[in-house]
């Protein structure tokens, strides 16, 4: 799935990742290829990349932000 995490005049992370695991407002959750489309606001946290299955995970800082979940992949907004 395509995944941008991106700031107001900054782009942070663009790329086809295999998941995503982010704080969301009902709690912790992990978003794969083909989820169900949906629009969260995050907590405070801690936003995990994997790349592939089996890779290490990348780590975004988060305070605040916007998580949609959509056709084409995932847009997270700080």
């Amino acid at each position: 799935m395509h995944l941008l995490i991106a700031k107001v005049n900054e782009t942070l992370y663009e790329a086809e990742a295999y998941s995503v695991r982010a704080p969301g407002a009902a709690g912790e959750m992990t978003i794969l290829s083909e989820h169900m489309p949906l629009v969260t606001p995050l907590k405070p946290g801690v936003i995990y990349v994997r790349k592939e299955k089996d890779a290490i995970e990348q780590e975004f800082i988060v305070t605040a932000g916007i998580l949609e979940v959509h056709k084409s992949g995932v847009t997270v907004l700080l």
